[in-house]
């Protein structure tokens, strides 16, 4: 049997990952049925299960990457670049939907949310390092901690989130960041 290179594992992973997206995000998690991966992935179940234990394996893997994928941009630019991102560029962001699936899982399965809390917790750890530095530079208000200047943040998104999956991007958004922006700001 051949060998399959490391670049080939690498880029049917990323084609299963992006399928899976586009499934839990349209169906949600009970929804995305193995068939329904199998159409929208383009693979059969056993080339999907090779590479993922099983369908919660496969959402809990994309979850991660999504959360990584925020946790760098929040490392360098902060979480409401985040948020501005998703309003600028929504069609960059089909995994909103996968967004409210985690948050309705951690609500119901507590083996997910064993799972999560520990997988997410690089997201918060850019983030607070990020609000850390600000509030070192003066730039951050100092009479509120900075893990409630995250939490905060937090709740934000988690907002705009469902404004933006549930399809309501027309409202002046961005306005609103700002306000978030100023709001965590450090008044002179």
């Amino acid at each position: 049997m051949p060998k399959v290179s490391d670049d080939h594992l690498a880029a049917r992973r990323s084609q299963i990952l992006d399928g899976a997206r586009r499934c839990f995000a349209e169906y949600g998690y009970d929804g995305a049925t193995v068939r329904r991966l199998e159409e929208e992935i383009g693979l059969s179940r056993g080339a999907i299960f090779h590479h993922f234990r099983d369908k919660d394996a496969l959402f809990l893997a994309l979850a991660q990457e999504d959360a990584e994928r925020m946790a760098d941009v929040a490392a360098d630019q902060g979480l409401v670049q985040v948020m501005r991102d998703m309003l600028e560029h929504p069609e960059e962001f089909n995994w909103l939907g996968t967004r409210l699936e985690i948050a309705r899982r951690l609500r119901t399965d507590p083996d997910f949310r064993a799972s999560w809390t520990q997988r997410s917790a690089e997201l918060n750890a850019a983030t607070l390092a990020r609000l850390e530095r600000r509030r070192a530079e003066g730039a951050l208000r100092e009479d509120v901690p900075t893990d409630v200047v995250l939490g905060y943040l937090d709740l934000v998104l988690d907002g705009l989130i469902a404004r933006i999956a549930s399809g309501h991007t027309s409202e002046n958004l961005s306005a609103v960041l700002d306000l978030v922006e100023a709001s965590v700001r450090r008044k002179d």
